[in-house]
């Protein structure tokens, strides 16, 4: 398989293409969420998800209460919103994921060996990102477009120890077949998504992640404080 100036290709009988990148990052039960919160999920409306807190902390929502009650749905989501103030087994349910969000979280920032340190000093902006461990000791931003290209099998992951910002109307986008479901974004600090921008990828924050007025995320935003959503869309 040829893209741009990479080669990659396989040596093996079966002629498999060879996957770049690092062993990737197992996210548990947490995959299951669109968007995961420890303390709060709050939304301007109308924002769009296709997604243990209790049911007062999921605000802006709308809520209607399943008959079962063990969850919930709103005209914002495509989907089912869940509390821990909901009935069994949600509450068990999501103690899980909230733990295996933080399992995950200990994982990728625990990755070793960075095949980038410290890229640009963390100015991304304008860059073509290929498969590999990426490590900042700072913050990381995104003043212009960014483009995270690889093939379908590679996986990226980001390593930040400070936060992450993306200016307004800046987009991180996809080449090559590469899939958002294997890039991890995990951010010790805050992660802003400006107005109108838009981030592929998971997002392991350990504080809070904020999506502006008109900004958008493809996969996965799980944070260990809260999410807001400020007229946005997640997809995953």
């Amino acid at each position: 398989m040829i893209f741009n100036t990479f080669i990659i290709c396989s040596l093996a009988a079966l002629g498999n293409v060879v996957a770049l990148g690092p062993a990737a990052v197992n996210l548990r039960t947490a995959g299951n969420f669109a968007i995961l919160a420890k303390t709060g999920v709050s939304t301007v409306p109308p924002s769009v998800i296709s997604i243990p807190i209790a049911a007062i902390a999921l605000t802006g929502f709308s809520l209607t209460l399943a008959s079962n009650g063990e969850s919930a749905t709103s005209s914002q989501v495509t989907g089912e919103l869940f509390a821990a103030s909901y009935v069994a087994p949600t509450p068990a349910t999501l103690s899980t994921a909230i733990a295996d969000m933080g399992t995950a979280f200990t994982d990728a920032t625990g990755r070793v060996n960075p095949n980038f340190t410290n890229l640009a000093s963390g100015a991304i902006g304008g860059l073509i990102l290929v498969p590999g461990l990426y490590k900042w000791t700072g913050a990381v931003g995104i003043s212009s477009n960014v483009v995270i290209a690889g093939a379908a099998t590679d996986t990226f992951i980001f390593q930040i120890a400070g936060g992450l910002s993306i200016a307004a109307a800046q987009q991180v986008t996809l080449a090559g077949g590469a899939l958002a479901s294997n890039i991890v974004w995990v951010v010790s600090g805050a992660v802003s998504v400006g107005a109108g921008a838009h981030i592929e990828g998971v997002v392991l924050g350990k504080t809070s992640i904020t999506l502006i007025t008109g900004a958008s995320a493809n996969s996965r935003l799980l944070a260990q404080t809260d999410v807001a959503l400020q007229k946005a869309t997640v997809n995953n």
